[in-house]
């Protein structure tokens, strides 16, 4: 009995072996390489795929008219915008020095560098020079209503384009912005244009817009 038990064994230990062994044998010839081209093919295809599709392709990176005037290197540029707090990434942009001043202004930068997850819809200088020269310097010495304004432009989550392409979201100012649009066009309350989107810094995604947004409460 016992010596019939062990000739099963070997038996089903030999149909065991058999396939793995023809299966070493076969890796190293040219079914190998057929499944390694055709493996490589379909990932070429894929990646193919979402280099046509555009925004699969570009859905992390930043869009818009106004990326191309963001300088190429240095702490202004995407890679180092991404390194900071929005605050001080913000200072590293010139075309938000309008915005950086005023964010001085109202003692914001501590708040915004602090704070963790946000979204910031960031006016660039020619959003804030469509304001009469008079009322902009009204609204900048009177620090209530700075801070007012300046929290309106922030949401306590971080958006992606996704988000925005029908949304309505709570600001720090306590009253709400809504958004709108897909692909690469966005607007914000019906009628500011987003000119260059999903910017990232290190604690919020920015949406730098053309106009200058007012709380209406």
């Amino acid at each position: 009995m016992n010596t019939r038990i062990r000739r099963t064994a070997v038996t089903l230990a030999a149909a065991a072996v058999l396939p793995l062994a023809l299966s070493a044998c076969s890796g190293s010839g040219s079914d190998s390489t057929s499944s390694d081209s055709s493996t490589k093919a379909s990932v070429s295809a894929s990646d193919d795929g979402m280099a046509g599709s555009g925004s699969t392709a570009s859905a992390d990176q930043p869009f818009g008219t106004a990326c191309s005037a963001v300088p190429k290197t240095g702490a202004g540029s995407f890679d180092g915008m991404a390194q900071a707090p929005v605050a001080t990434a913000a200072s590293n942009n010139p075309a938000l020095s309008t915005l950086v001043a005023a964010v001085k202004k109202a003692g914001l930068v501590d708040t915004l560098n602090n704070a963790q997850n946000i979204t910031v819809f960031a006016p660039t200088n020619d959003a804030f020079a469509k304001i009469p020269k008079a009322t902009l310097d009204k609204v900048l010495n009177d620090k209530v209503q700075l801070t007012k304004i300046l929290t309106y432009h922030v949401v306590g989550q971080k958006l992606t384009p996704k988000d925005l392409e029908k949304g309505s979201f709570d600001t720090l100012e306590k009253s709400k912005v809504t958004t709108s649009g897909s692909g690469e066009s966005y607007t914000v309350n019906d009628s500011v244009k987003v000119v260059c989107g999903n910017v990232q810094t290190a604690n919020a995604t920015v949406y730098i817009i053309d106009s200058v947004l007012m709380p209406t409460g």
